[in-house]
């Protein structure tokens, strides 16, 4: 899944500081206070425990973000920040467990009442409703409103956007076209899921693929009231299946929750649904909103993607036991688009592996303790694929340029003094246009020439996420950041380089991949029921992406990520890619 990385460049001697400070404060410990009275719980305290448990309701929890949510629509969202806000008001019908750390990734009944009921082929998946479902009007939810709601996805002229695991896996020749111009009177044609009753759904595959109820889990699997679809207009007002609703919502500027009082309680045993009400607050002043959450105006980050510079250093100097230094599982990237010359070449793609500095590029982040490791593998260390294959020589050089095996590159692509290209970077996104111009004057010591062109983030999927736009446009390279959307090979890396996943609008194979020896492993790997098997595939993968200069992983992200004294039940989640579990949170006022 995408999202953000921080702003505004970070110095060498602050990206020094930083690291200092956080080194310091990792062997000191910091506060040591664990209540739910606005005291420091310790630095580091929510990595892989609850932090101020509490049971108490009422209050305001309040975020602020740089970035707007890319749509509240559950069908067309595939930011990992939303998927984890987007639970206070939709439900699938299996979630993730709310648990601290690597527990989380765990898959539990949401509105079924447990796991599927799997056939002894792998092809059909049988869920049973939980009793008392209810939407925000408290008319019944029903198994036909879940079918209704992941029929949605196919309809790709309309809702765009969202991923495509369960449209490409029920219906791999795409021969429904979605309810909108679906015939039948219920508008339910979809073949592949039947609704035999309210309270029974059943999926039907024509091939198994283990990682089907991951699919599930992901907002597209949540359920959708047919009379109040309004298309693409639905995410100005979802309608709730969960404990709160929209009262409104302005793009760009603000969104406010407040209870469902048709919600109940003994129909969903995960969320303790504790505020009394939730706010976002969406400003670009990102150097102001790490002040604001400091001063307690606000109380956590709804991006979840770090502190800015100055925002980083102040808060472990000062507040260091209201702090996480996060490892995600995201990776930071440079995508080399295939279509744009002359990086059509596989020869002028290696040249800028060589000519990249991938340490000054570290030091854009922040550094290796506060931002993360250098990258080597396009995998990221906790999914099955990962491997220490370093053709570049990258971490041997400790992320230092190759001047002149770039040149050699340069020549053999026929591009002896170099060539101009244009490079697109998210400018509500911290670090991201800092780490693009480091490259850019990386690059341009070689003869590479790269103009950056900042974007808005919010805007990605319909800019960098359209071939047709890219080409207009001039980009040779898009820079982004890719997590997980569920831990195995194929939920992190097919939207990414599968040629089936390149797609007009919503695309994320952005260096625009059409490989027939990779979409082979990607089947290999799915049709396997042997995990040791499906990884020693994914690392072929990663070695045909490297080899074939590919897609330019550079850093392993870790966040420096604010935590309010004022908030309750905090803890990082592995499933959301180390975010805090927003659906747990509650507030001391």
């Amino acid at each position: 899944m995408p999202t953000g990385f921080p702003k505004r460049r970070l110095a060498a001697g602050a990206a020094l500081v930083v690291a200092a400070l956080v080194t310091t404060t990792a062997c000191g410990g910091g506060d040591s206070d664990s209540d739910s009275d606005s005291k420091s719980a310790g630095y580091n305290a929510a990595l892989d425990k609850v932090v101020n448990a509490s049971t108490k309701k009422g209050g305001t929890l309040k975020f602020i973000g740089k970035q707007d949510f890319d749509s509240l629509d559950p069908q067309r969202t595939y930011y990992g920040m939303t998927w984890d806000f987007m639970r206070f008001f939709s439900r699938t019908l299996v979630t993730y467990d709310t648990k601290p750390g690597e527990a989380s990734n765990k898959l539990v009944g949401d509105l079924a009442t447990g796991p599927a009921e799997i056939s002894t082929d792998g092809k059909t998946y049988t869920y049973k409703l939980r009793d008392g479902l209810t939407w925000e009007d408290g008319s019944a939810l029903t198994s036909k409103d879940i079918k209704y709601g992941i029929e949605r996805i196919w309809a790709t002229d309309v809702i765009t956007g969202g991923p495509a695991y369960i449209k490409q896996t029920l219906d791999p020749k795409g021969e429904y076209k979605g309810p909108y111009k679906d015939k039948s009177a219920d508008k339910l044609g979809l073949k592949a899921i039947e609704t035999p009753d309210d309270n029974t759904i059943v999926f039907k595959l024509p091939k198994p693929n283990g990682d089907f109820e991951q699919f599930l889990a992901m907002p597209t699997g949540a359920p959708v009231k047919q009379s109040e679809d309004k298309g693409a207009k639905y995410t100005q007002r979802p309608f709730s299946s969960g404990p709160y609703k929209v009262q409104s919502y302005k793009a760009g500027k603000s969104l406010s929750l407040v209870r469902n009082d048709k919600w109940k309680k003994s129909s969903d045993p995960l969320r303790p649904a504790l505020p009394d009400k939730i706010s976002v607050t969406i400003s670009a002043n990102l150097e102001e909103n790490d002040k604001r959450l400091m001063a307690g105006d606000y109380q956590l980050d709804v991006n979840g993607t770090g502190m800015t510079q100055s925002g980083r250093v102040t808060a472990v100097q000062d507040h260091k036991g209201d702090v996480d230094n996060i490892q995600t599982s995201f990776v930071r990237y440079v995508a080399l688009v295939h279509t744009a010359k002359p990086l059509d070449d596989v020869h002028c793609r290696k040249a800028v592996f060589y000519a990249t500095d991938f340490a000054g590029l570290q030091q854009t982040r922040g550094g290796e303790v506060a931002g993360g490791e250098i990258a080597n593998s396009t995998f990221p260390k906790s999914i099955p694929g990962y491997s220490d294959y370093d053709p570049y020589g990258v971490l041997a050089r400790k992320g230092k340029p190759d001047v002149a095996k770039a040149k050699a590159e340069l020549k053999e692509c026929g591009k002896p003094s170099g060539f101009s290209t244009k490079i697109s970077a998210r400018n509500n996104n911290p670090g991201e246009v800092d780490a693009a111009e480091a490259l850019q004057e990386q690059l341009g010591k070689v003869g590479i020439k790269i103009e950056v062109d900042p974007i808005d983030g919010a805007e990605s999927s319909s800019i960098t996420g359209s071939p047709k736009v890219v080409k207009e446009r001039g980009y040779g390279m898009t820079m982004s950041g890719w997590g997980p959307d569920f831990p195995t090979g194929q939920g992190y890396a097919q939207p990414l380089f599968d040629s089936r996943f390149l797609f007009e609008s919503g695309n994320y194979n952005e260096s625009q991949i059409k490989d027939k020896a990779i979409d082979q492993i990607f089947d290999d790997a799915i049709a396997t029921t042997d995990k040791a098997e499906a990884e020693s595939l994914y690392k072929q993968l990663d070695k045909r992406l490297l080899d074939n200069a590919d897609w330019m992983p550079f850093i392993y992200e870790k966040n420096i990520s604010w935590r309010s004294p004022e908030l309750t039940n905090v803890y990082s989640s592995a499933a959301y890619n180390g975010r805090y579990d927003y659906v747990s949170l509650g507030v001391v006022k």
